[in-house]
């Protein structure tokens, strides 16, 4: 048996046996000290002049990026951008000179002022994003206590990389055919280093806990991106078992990537449309070599943090014309701002809110905050002009709202012509159906917009009145408990009565076992993670219709969730076991 196991998150299916060697280990060496008054101006410039060292090093870093990493190097001006975020280095100099500590104390005590607004953000993939923070914060320490010049380790064979944690610099000036798999001490679900492992296809696991003082170089270990492990030391029974699960995997792998340019449909001719979930412009080759049918649901927030005030409209313009002009002539779909009171924003920074879930937060933000609502509706029409572009609002409860939001976007669209910009009048919009009420009234709401996207996440945690983040009661989170699935169904009958397309987004769309039930139902499309994309459409192209409408009315005519459970389980094991042995443990990289 392995000396020892540890657990972390997958966050790049996969499996690799090698040996451990260590790129940088945790160097962080804070100084408590406290500063003489009239030393407070030097401490700053000193602070400033770090800052200052360390973006020019990853512009530097981003100009050398490798060809085939090239899609990622605006990764990295998110980190310069953080650089002179004055959320970090005006609040680190502020404290420094308000209680005259050393800038690196100051600096410490900014990182986790910034951690702590952060860790309240619902959204996963917002949150995560304090980790950008703290790799950059990381950095201009190593540069305040003088190690500027500290290279990363680099080898000389193929190994499995371990690390403290790899920002988007360290890990692009790595030679990746070295490379067999990362793990690191730090990170979630979504750090740019899972994103950049994905689109690599390299295993990567995250957020390992006692990686640093259990392995040491040199150490034979195997990472298990399937199921987020690292055996230390393994015996040679589990090394043969996972040499063979390692061959079966890169074969499913083979097999389903051979397959997923081909498209989504089923063995009696129901075509759907299979597209992604991103949040990063970056993220659009893996979504085009997965075969992604486009973007069904772009998360427009991260342009957002880390910043004293929203970018300008033509930031904003750059970005979703970018987007747009790669995915051509694909869709993409763009949300929206869908922020809460989580002070993101400087316009939400003296608001307090008992409940921000249940608060001033997407379409609402957006029509109290019309300015940057303004801002950013013009962006999105203007960048329909280089691609095929949708509009989405998220969070709409009622007519009122969504009227209200097309109004604005009216008047937007009325300012665009009389400056003579172009734009695509057709531009489908949509809206987010993630509220029972929004459920309740979709028929009516279906002759206002041009389509309709589910977000199951939310809509399963407001209609069961559950925190699928809150170990007490995630275990309510029952994708198919009853009221869901009938509630799935009102919404997509509501809308094909209209005449409107329905998407699904949210991890029901990429689970195996909910999958034939929403084919049941004659969705249009599903909007999945990109990493998903190869592995649903080939379980898509084995499905027999007939076969799903069955089983939809199996399930709509159960009424409590252990009988659907067990229904569909039995059903979709027997019909795909070799599917659900690889890819159910990837289930869980999606958002």
């Amino acid at each position: 048996m392995a000396r020892e196991i540890l657990q972390g998150i997958a966050v790049s299916a996969g499996v690799s046996i090698g040996k451990a060697f260590f790129t940088n280990r945790r160097r962080r060496s804070v100084s408590f000290e406290i500063i003489p008054p009239g030393a407070a101006d030097s401490e700053v410039a000193r602070l400033e002049q770090a800052a200052s060292d360390v973006r020019e090093n990853l512009a530097r870093a981003r100009d050398n990026v490798p060809a085939e990493l090239r899609d990622h190097a605006a990764i990295i001006n998110s980190h310069m951008m953080i650089c002179q975020d004055p959320k970090l280095i005006r609040a680190a100099s502020q404290r420094i000179r308000d209680h005259h500590i050393a800038a690196e104390w100051a600096l410490d005590q900014a990182v986790e002022a910034i951690a702590a607004a952060f860790s309240a953000i619902e959204d996963p993939y917002i949150r995560e994003r304090v980790q950008d923070v703290r790799a950059v914060a990381e950095r201009i320490q190593a540069r305040l206590v003088g190690r500027h010049a500290e290279p990363l380790r680099t080898p000389d064979e193929r190994i499995v990389l371990m690390a403290h944690d790899l920002t988007p610099a360290d890990a692009m000036g790595l030679p990746t055919v070295k490379i067999m798999s990362f793990a690191t001490a730090e990170g979630g679900k979504t750090s740019h280093t899972g994103i950049l492992a994905r689109s690599l296809q390299i295993p990567a696991v995250v957020g390992v806990s006692s990686l640093e003082e259990s392995i040491t170089d040199g150490d034979l270990v195997i990472v298990d991106a399937l199921r987020g492990l690292i055996l230390v030391d393994p015996d040679e029974a589990e090394l043969a078992d996972y040499t063979d699960l390692k061959y079966q995997f890169e074969n499913y792998q083979k097999s389903i990537r051979r397959q997923s340019t081909l498209p989504a449909e089923t063995l009696d001719g129901y075509r759907i449309d299979v597209q992604a979930n991103i949040e990063l412009v970056e993220e659009v080759p893996q979504v085009l070599d997965g075969g992604g049918d486009g973007v069904g649901l772009y998360r427009t927030e991260y342009a957002f943090l880390n910043r004293r005030t929203s970018p300008t409209e033509e930031e904003l313009y750059d970005e979703y014309s970018q987007l747009a002009g790669l995915l051509s002539p694909r869709r993409v779909v763009f949300r929206t701002l869908d922020v809460g009171a989580d002070k993101m924003l400087s316009e939400q920074s003296q608001l307090e809110e008992p409940n921000p879930a249940l608060g001033l937060r997407a379409i609402r933000f957006c029509l109290r905050h019309q300015d940057v609502f303004r801002r950013q509706l013009r962006a999105i029409l203007r960048a329909s002009a280089h691609g095929s572009a949708s509009l989405l609002f998220p969070m709409i409860s009622g007519l009122h709202e969504l009227r209200q939001a097309k109004h604005i976007l009216n008047e937007v669209r009325a300012e665009l012509d009389a400056a003579g910009l172009p734009y695509d009048p057709d531009m489908p919009v949509g809206i987010m159906v993630e509220l029972p009420s929004a459920v309740l009234i979709s028929e009516a709401l279906a002759q206002e917009v041009d389509f309709f996207s589910i977000g199951t996440n939310d809509l399963i945690q407001y209609s069961l009145g559950i925190d699928r983040g809150n170990k007490h009661v995630s275990y309510l989170y029952q994708p198919l408990h009853p009221a869901i699935v009938r509630s799935i169904k009102y919404v997509v009958d509501s809308a094909h009565r209209m005449g409107i397309s329905v998407c699904v987004c949210g991890e029901v769309a990429s689970d195996p076992y909910c999958l034939p039930i929403l084919l049941g139902m004659q969705i249009d499309a599903i909007s999945i993670a990109p990493q998903a994309i190869p592995g649903i459409k080939h379980i898509l192209r084995r499905t027999n219709m007939e076969e799903c409408k069955e089983l939809l009315r199996d399930v709509l005519s159960a009424s409590t969730v252990s009988t659907i459970n067990r229904m569909v389980k039995e059903t979709i094991y027997n019909r795909f076991p070799e599917e659900l042995t690889f890819f159910s443990s990837m289930l869980d990289q999606d958002d």
